[in-house]
C-alpha cells in the first residue's frame, strides 16, 4: 500500500487540512489559522466525517488557545467559549464533534489552577492526542473487522469511510484494508452516494490508491447487485450510533441498503470508533442535517434540474437496529442491543 493519507495535521500554529471538495483530481491542503477558518471548512465540506471533524474541531480550539493574547483568564475562556460555540454549530448530526469539544474543553476544568501558558501546552496536547488516537482506534478497528470478512468476498460500502473521514487508516475501509493487508481477496462496490458523490470521489479514489480492488456503481443498483448474489457483505461508517435503542445515523442512503441487505440475508456491518456511540440521546433527540437544496440541484457547478426546480436535501438517515448484524469498535465487535451495556465504559 502507499503512505497514509494524512486528512488532517498541525504544523507550528497553523492546521493543515486536505481539501476534499478537490478530489479526486486535485490533492490540496487549506492553510488554516483560526477556529472560524476550521469552522467553515467544516460546514462546507472541505473536511468531513464524523472522526475528521472531531478532530478538526478539537484543533480548532487549539488553535485560539494557541495565537490567543489574552492577558487573564477570564478573556482567554471566553475566546475558547466562543470558538466553542463557533465550532459546535457547524454540523449538527455527528456526535463526535461535540465529543471532542467537550474533552477539550474539560482540561480548563481539570487544571483549574493552571495558568494561562500552561494551559495552551496542555489544550495543543489534548487536541493532538485526539488525533492520534483515533488513527490507533481505526486500525484497531480494522483488525477487529477484518475477522469477519472472508476471503473472497464481495463487499458493498456506502459514502466514505476511509482515511478521509477520520485522521488516518478509516472506519469500514479500515477493516477492509486490514482484510486486504492479511492477503484476503476482496472485490468493493462504492456506491456513487449522491447528492456529493463522496463515493465516487472520495472511495474509489482511496482504495485505487492502496491497489484494493474495486468498482463503482450507481446507489440504485445496490438492491439488484444483492438479488443477483453479487455481493457478500455490506460495510458502512456511522456519523452516530444511539446505545440506548441501537439505531444507526449515517449518510442518506444507509437505511435502503440495510433493508435490501435483511431481504437477502446479508450481513450489515457498522464500523465506528467508541467516540461514535452516543449514551446520552434518545432517537427524539437526533437532529438530521438539512444541507442547501443546491446540492442536489447542481452536480460540480451544473444544474442538472429544471430551473425553479425545488429539492430535498437530508444528509443522514435512520437504521433501525434489528437490521444491522454487528457494529466494530475499537473495543469489540457488538450486537447493537449489547450498547447499552458499555456506559459505565465511559
Amino acid at each position: 500500500m502507499r503512505s497514509e493519507i494524512r486528512p488532517i495535521y498541525w504544523r507550528r500554529g497553523v492546521v493543515y487540512i486536505l481539501d476534499q471538495r478537490l478530489l479526486p483530481h486535485k490533492l490540496r491542503y487549506l492553510r488554516l489559522k483560526t477556529a472560524r477558518s476550521v469552522a467553515k471548512a467544516i460546514k462546507d465540506m472541505a473536511i468531513r466525517g464524523a472522526p475528521a471533524i472531531g478532530v478538526a474541531g478539537a484543533m480548532g480550539l487549539a488553535l485560539t488557545a494557541y495565537h490567543s493574547r489574552a492577558k487573564t483568564r477570564e478573556r482567554f475562556l471566553s475566546e475558547l467559549k466562543r470558538s466553542y460555540e463557533l465550532l459546535k454549530n457547524t454540523r449538527p448530526t455527528a456526535v463526535n464533534l461535540f465529543w471532542a469539544l467537550e474533552r477539550v474543553m474539560s482540561v480548563i476544568i481539570i487544571k483549574s489552577d493552571a495558568s494561562i501558558e500552561e494551559l495552551k501546552k496542555l489544550i495543543l496536547e489534548e487536541a493532538l492526542r485526539i488525533a492520534e488516537e483515533d488513527v490507533e482506534a481505526n486500525k484497531k478497528i480494522g483488525e477487529n473487522g477484518a475477522r469477519l470478512i472472508n476471503d473472497g468476498d464481495r463487499i458493498l460500502t456506502h459514502c466514505n469511510a476511509g482515511a478521509l473521514a477520520t485522521a488516518g487508516y478509516g472506519t469500514a475501509l479500515g477493516v477492509i484494508r486490514s482484510a486486504f493487508a492479511q492477503g484476503k481477496r476482496v472485490t468493493v462496490y462504492a456506491c456513487e452516494t449522491r447528492p456529493r458523490l463522496q463515493g465516487a470521489k472520495l472511495t474509489v479514489w482511496e482504495l485505487m490508491r492502496d491497489g484494493i480492488p474495486v468498482k463503482l456503481i450507481t446507489d440504485n443498483m445496490a438492491a439488484f447487485m444483492m438479488q443477483r448474489g453479487l455481493i457478500d457483505k455490506v460495510i458502512v461508517g456511522a456519523d452516530r450510533i444511539l446505545a440506548k435503542t441501537g439505531h444507526v445515523i449515517n449518510k442518506i442512503g444507509t437505511f435502503s441498503h440495510a433493508i435490501a441487505a435483511k431481504y437477502h440475508n446479508i450481513p450489515f456491518l457498522v464500523a465506528a470508533p467508541f467516540s461514535t456511540i452516543d449514551f446520552k440521546s434518545t432517537l427524539e433527540e437526533v437532529i438530521i442535517e438539512e444541507r442547501d437544496e443546491r446540492e442536489v440541484l447542481y452536480i460540480d457547478g451544473k444544474r442538472i434540474a429544471p430551473r425553479r426546480a425545488k429539492a430535498l436535501n437530508p444528509a443522514f438517515d435512520i437504521t433501525p437496529p434489528e437490521l444491522v448484524s454487528y457494529i466494530i469498535t475499537e473495543k469489540g465487535i457488538y450486537r447493537p442491543t449489547e450498547l447499552k451495556e458499555l456506559g459505565s465504559e465511559q
